[in-house]
């Protein structure tokens, strides 16, 4: 059993010490290349991972064999824990867009533990009802928010955490408009907009975000 600390961002901000050194004390470490498939579309999940360092990027296949991008996580995020509690197959693939460390917590592990010490199955309830209202927010700006703020939001989602202008994100625009549910035609444009006002830069295979307060800005809803 490994004996890294898992990240204090992201989910795992705000857990209980308790939780923290359980997860910390059961996980194992795995390390992924770029372009590695840490699992696909419909396996069967049965541990939850937390991402040490590098990016991890999550796709569907469409009914028509496209490839579509749902999201990519870096460090402190956390992904999986619904396997802790009912492994089932998992709803899309995982690939390493660079070298990645993981932390992997199993479902056999954890559950043990909590048999041993039921407490924590209060903390774990705790943290799948933060995954639940996470996604329920995204939901609702997918819905309700206007194009730009969501992109807006959406390249903010993306910014290596801590990071400070100028940094590259490396997203193509069409990846951009099918994380926030466009067409690549309208996302050119607002990004083409941004670079203008001096918010962006273009760059090969992606962007460069050169004001992070301004993007912040227009990722507020009363700012559109």
């Amino acid at each position: 059993m490994g004996a890294r600390s898992l990240p204090k961002i992201g989910f795992l901000s705000d857990v209980s010490a308790d939780l923290r050194t359980m997860l910390s004390e059961q996980a194992t470490d795995v390390t992924l290349q770029p372009g590695d498939i840490l699992f696909e579309q419909g396996d069967v999940g049965d541990a939850l991972f937390a991402i040490m360092s590098g990016a991890v990027e999550f796709s569907v296949l469409a009914m028509d064999g496209r490839k579509l991008t749902l999201d990519m996580m870096r460090p402190g995020a956390l992904f999986g824990e619904i396997s802790l509690f009912d492994p089932g197959a998992r709803t899309a693939t995982a690939t390493a867009v660079e070298e990645t460390l993981l932390c992997r917590v199993r479902h056999a592990d954890v559950l043990q533990q909590i048999r041993q010490r039921p407490d924590l199955a209060v903390d774990m309830i705790h943290l799948a009802g933060q995954r639940m209202r996470w996604m329920g927010r995204q939901l609702n700006e997918q819905v309700f928010l206007p194009l730009p703020t969501r992109l807006a939001r959406k390249v903010l989602h993306l910014s290596p955490e801590g990071s400070s202008p100028p940094f590259k994100i490396s997203l193509s625009q069409a990846e951009l408009a099918e994380f926030v549910g466009a067409t690549r035609e309208a996302v050119s444009k607002i990004l083409s907009s941004w670079k203008r006002e001096g918010v962006i830069d273009s760059a090969r295979g992606g962007l460069v975000v050169k004001d992070l307060d301004a993007l912040q800005v227009l990722a507020e809803p009363d700012q559109i």
